[in-house]
């Protein structure tokens, strides 16, 4: 692959042309109430989805930004009574925004074609479908790459300043993992606990996400070359278009 195919259903397996087709087991499994996260694996062709991940490699690989928000001092040595401590959210991980015309990849990535993959109109039917939500044909674009020991920390990805995301919003993850990561895991919450596992070590797994709600990602395990990349649409639903 030198290029990222136009439309998103290029990527598709035969059982994800079957979500996009609306027939899937899997659609609209968010909407339905069973949950607000699920991880599929088999939705996404094996072949397309390991040259994805290479050319993910060669193309943004020297051109992602480092995001690293650490534990602060304060949040242990600025409490006051034991047991009441906060923790903000904290990552280290490597990231593009690719909605951002300030993005080092940006330009890159459209080069390749790899914006117009992610806004394509088989991306935004197939979040429809497989969500059960209504979405707005706007979205975010995000691109990121987790290193060893890169994660995410415990976090909501609440935004109650924001008064069109406020109330919930949607996000789909495309994962593209190579042979060198061994494991990562999302631990996410059930009935207000974080019970929760699924396993992110995939080589084509798509995850979809209802927030706000409280998950984290462990540190990834594996060689020195390991690299696990999401891509991901973030999308408010549509009545507010």
């Amino acid at each position: 692959m030198k290029r990222f195919p136009r439309e998103f259903e290029e990527l598709l397996s035969r059982e994800g042309l079957k979500v996009l087709q609306g027939t899937h087991p899997a659609c609209g499994v968010l909407a339905s109430g069973q949950g607000r996260f699920a991880a599929f694996e088999g939705l996404l062709d094996a072949r397309q989805s390991a040259a994805v991940a290479s050319l993910l490699e060669s193309a943004l690989g020297e051109v992602l930004t480092p995001m690293a928000q650490p534990i602060p001092r304060a949040a242990t040595w600025g409490m006051k009574v034991a047991y009441r401590e906060k923790l903000p959210k904290t990552v280290r991980v490597h990231t593009a925004m690719l909605d951002d015309e300030k993005s080092r990849a940006l330009s890159r990535a459209r080069a390749l074609g790899l914006t117009t993959l992610l806004r394509s109109r088989s991306f935004h039917a197939f979040a429809e479908a497989l969500t059960g939500y209504p979405l707005r044909r706007r979205w975010g674009l995000q691109a990121l790459c987790y290193r060893p020991g890169d994660y995410s920390g415990p976090h909501n990805d609440h935004h109650p300043d924001e008064p069109l995301g406020r109330d919930g919003y949607t996000d789909v993850h495309l994962t593209f993992c190579n042979r060198s990561v061994r494991r990562q895991l999302m631990v996410y919450e059930r009935q207000a606990h974080l019970s929760e596992v699924a396993s992110l070590r995939t080589a084509g797994g798509v995850t979809c996400y209802r927030l706000p709600f409280w998950h984290y990602t462990t540190p990834l395990e594996g060689s020195a070359a390991a690299r696990r990349w999401v891509l991901l649409g973030t999308f408010l639903d549509r009545f507010t278009d």
